[in-house]
């Protein structure tokens, strides 16, 4: 490289004039002896060495950026595992960890009401009949259920939609879906009118939607169609907490679960809502072969005129070796999942024969209270005259100050004045008929 500059240089000596012409040439020549002298020049404009501290720390902090971006994707994204195994399972089950998720199932009679919870988030699916709404207003303020960021409406017939005012005239929510919008009735236009006042409206969501509540992942799998029976209609979804999975089915009869299987979800659960109370129009063999549910729980009214649930239905869930659970054998049905198995709790009769028929002989001092007392603050109309008081056994106790109903062991009972204390062998729809609501202490 000093040869060739020193050559160069001598010429220009020789011949001043020439220092013009040469310029140019000289000085492209140089640049390219210069590039190909380098020792680890390379024809990659991008590439560039650098000290491996400096790589070092690069690769770090892509690391770092990679791992900070996966971790907003599932945060901000509400879509499901590539997995086929369980529809709405999160992509590892392990995400679970450190999470709980509380589904409990309500003792509104003969009707429907779930609360779920999960990571600090709620939905509500179903609110049970209008006469519930005290009992639903309640249950969500014993537990400072303020806010519910999910109210689901199944289909708009009164034993699911009825006590959702009651729901809305505590709690807020974030967002409410139902399976129509319109709908000729006093029951649903009140939950309307209570949406109305929190500038909220009903979204009707279609088979295949998801979203999350907390770590859990919900599907929507039905209705499918529209259908003339209004039962077939109704909001079919999916809970997925890990490993474990809830299928609420609404009042969904053979045609919403046909629907539904023609779709070749997969409906396998840990535990089943079972449909339509129990009644033989839903559960059908193929459905509970798909879904070969662990548990199954009946929201039921005792000894209602439906003849719920169907002996059939009974032998069917026998079949698929479920382990029935009904409200109206052991009232509050509260099941509890850590991501990996559940576990559930119940008011009263634990180990009562859930497949049978309730027994007229069962003392109902036999029932189980709830250990933590339910103070009831919200006030309910007066009751009418109780038309059965010639009826000898004593199945419940009323305050008629209170407008209150217990069971005749109930603790409370100790502190009634004599004056407001009143028998009764009415049932407990009737009770509530009249306007009285249940102790929270006894869970009657």
């Amino acid at each position: 490289m000093r040869n060739i500059f020193n050559f160069f240089r001598d010429k220009l000596r020789l011949y001043p004039g020439s220092k013009s012409v040469l310029l140019i040439p000289v000085s492209a020549l140089l640049v390219l002896v210069t590039l190909f002298s380098l020792p680890n020049a390379s024809t990659d404009d991008n590439s560039v060495d650098l000290p491996q501290q400096v790589i070092e720390a690069q690769q770090t902090e892509d690391t770092e950026i990679v791992q900070e971006t996966d971790k907003s994707d599932k945060t901000e994204s509400a879509g499901l595992s590539e997995s086929p195994s369980v529809i709405g399972s999160t992509a590892d089950p392990n995400t679970a960890t450190g999470s709980v998720l509380e589904v409990h199932f309500i003792d509104v009679g003969q009707a429907d009401a779930s609360l779920i919870l999960c990571d600090g988030k709620s939905m509500l699916i179903d609110g049970g009949n209008s006469a519930d709404s005290n009992l639903i207003y309640t249950y969500l303020k014993k537990r400072g259920v303020d806010h519910l960021d999910y109210i689901i409406n199944t289909h708009p017939h009164e034993d699911h939609v009825g006590g959702l005012a009651g729901a809305l005239n505590y709690a807020s929510v974030g967002t409410a879906m139902g399976s129509i919008t319109e709908y000729d009735s006093r029951a649903f236009s009140n939950f309307v009118s209570y949406l109305e006042k929190q500038n909220r409206s009903i979204t009707v969501p279609k088979a295949g939607d998801t979203f999350s509540l907390g770590s859990a992942d919900v599907v929507i799998l039905g209705p499918i169609r529209n259908d003339e029976n209004m039962n077939n209609n109704s909001i079919v979804l999916k809970i997925t907490f890990g490993k474990t999975s809830f299928l609420f089915t609404g009042d969904a009869e053979r045609e919403e679960e046909q629907d539904i299987l023609e779709m070749e979800y997969d409906l396998k659960s840990t535990v089943l809502k079972v449909g339509h109370h129990g009644s033989e129009t839903s559960s059908s063999y193929p459905f509970l072969r798909e879904i070969m549910p662990e548990y199954a729980v009946i929201s039921v009214g005792k000894k209602n005129s439906y003849g719920h649930p169907h002996e059939s239905v009974l032998s069917r869930l026998r079949d698929a070796d479920a382990k029935v659970l009904r409200t109206d054998m052991q009232g509050d049905i509260v099941f509890t999942s850590d991501g990996e198995t559940v576990s559930y709790t119940v008011t009263r009769n634990a180990d009562v024969d859930t497949l049978g028929t309730l027994s007229e002989t069962t003392p109902i001092s036999q029932a189980k209270p709830e250990s933590t007392p339910t103070p009831t603050t919200t006030p309910t109309p007066s009751p009418k005259e109780d038309q059965n008081e010639d009826k000898t056994e004593i199945s419940f106790v009323l305050n008629t100050n209170t407008k209150k109903f217990h069971l005749p062991h109930c603790a409370s009972l100790k502190r009634m004045s004599e004056k407001n204390r009143k028998e009764t062998g009415l049932t407990r729809d009737e009770i509530i008929s009249q306007g009285y609501s249940p102790c929270g202490n006894c869970k009657p």
